[in-house]
């Protein structure tokens, strides 16, 4: 089995690319606890930029359910809060990050570009954050810091999918971009970063309000309602 995840630095830059183009890139287990153990690595290797991008034509997908009849409420459960605690790690990691996005972005794939602290998206990338369809908070409250209250509730109420020139507007992407200009956008934001890892911690401290506990809490109890695994497939029954 292929590697999830293809990790290449350069000087303080660390890129990872999501690396299941077949799928999408959609989150496997595997995947998720590939990208939690990078982004810890890169807080103690001197990176000043984390890189995100996937590789093929989609940024990720989302969940990979290519399990789900085998899977138990107890592995799903298990699989939502390690999510929670990856996308936790970058909202809050001690370097500048940067989602890179082409394609499609939804689900816990949209809610990895939500955190991040720079995005980009290439011309006609979508997003979509349909959790609440079964019954499912993850980086709600997230949402909602990044683009408002109000449009987090637009987007949300019916988990309707945006594309890049709606995301720009709202505060969900800073830039729309070719993605033959990634490679100098990166340049550009790996020029401007100038504080050591203590140094950005602090700020973002500061700037980011730290709810970790309320959110991983708010996501376990909606997790843990029964039957979660017959809510992901009747949604899954809707799309097909």
């Amino acid at each position: 089995m292929s590697e999830p995840l293809k990790i290449q630095r350069d000087g303080a830059v660390t890129e990872i690319t999501l690396a299941r183009p077949d799928k999408a890139n959609a989150l496997s287990a595997d995947m998720a606890e590939a990208l939690l153990a990078a982004i810890g690595d890169a807080t103690s290797n001197a990176t000043r930029v984390l890189v995100l991008r996937g590789e093929g034509r989609n940024f990720c997908g989302g969940f990979d359910f290519s399990d789900l009849e085998t899977s138990t409420d107890g592995d799903l459960l298990h699989r939502f809060v390690r999510t929670e605690q990856m996308l936790q790690a970058l909202y809050h990691a001690p370097y500048a990050t940067l989602a890179l996005c082409q394609g499609g972005a939804f689900g816990a794939g949209a809610d990895i570009v939500a955190v991040c602290d720079k995005r980009i998206a290439a011309p006609g990338a979508k997003f979509r954050m349909p959790g609440l369809k079964f019954g499912i908070v993850l980086g709600t409250r997230r949402l909602a810091a990044r683009i408002g209250v109000d449009n987090a509730l637009g987007i949300l109420e019916q988990a309707r999918m945006f594309e890049a020139d709606e995301a720009l507007r709202i505060g969900f992407i800073q830039r729309i971009a070719p993605v033959d200009a990634w490679a100098a956008a990166v340049a550009e934001i790996a020029t401007a970063q100038t504080l050591d890892v203590t140094a950005h911690a602090l700020m973002k401290a500061r700037i980011q309000a730290d709810t970790r506990d309320e959110d991983l809490a708010a996501l376990v109890r909606s997790a843990a309602v029964p039957s979660l695994k017959d809510r992901i497939k009747a949604f899954r029954a809707t799309r097909d």
